[in-house]
């Protein structure tokens, strides 16, 4: 079911010190930025190959990820992972007893069709599924 990973989330504090230090270490540049308002982040995205890095920063104080960056302070988010049909895979998550954040899929950034399955049903990682267009 899984295709590959899409992108490795890192949440920051500040997105464009962030990239500028990716470009400047690694050579790394930016595919793709969007803010996402429904989820009240900005994200920008660094091509790897087929994948990406995805760097997020909140955009209101009430995002999950603000919560977060209060909580754990900046790193590793969550891991996003290709599939070829996101209701199918959430299906098959929940029935192997995933603990959904999203019942079903929604909009993603790129044009993309995504849902989050919580940590504490995926031995402590958050999961994004995303289905390309």
């Amino acid at each position: 079911m899984l295709t590959e990973i899409d992108h490795v989330a890192i949440a920051v504090h500040d997105l464009d010190a962030a990239i500028d230090w990716y470009r400047t270490a690694l050579g790394a540049e930016v595919a793709h930025r969007e803010v996402i308002s429904r989820d009240g982040v900005e994200e920008a995205m660094l091509s790897v190959a087929e994948s990406y890095v995805q760097l997020i920063t909140p955009t209101r104080p009430d995002s999950p990820v603000a919560k977060f960056l209060e909580k754990r302070g900046e790193g590793l988010h969550h891991v996003g992972y290709r599939v070829p049909d996101c209701a199918a895979a959430l299906e098959s998550m929940l029935q192997a007893g995933a603990t959904p954040i999203d019942t079903a899929p929604r909009p993603g950034s790129r044009h993309t069709t995504i849902a989050f399955i919580h940590p504490k049903g995926s031995f402590g990682t958050l999961i994004e599924l995303v289905e390309e267009p």
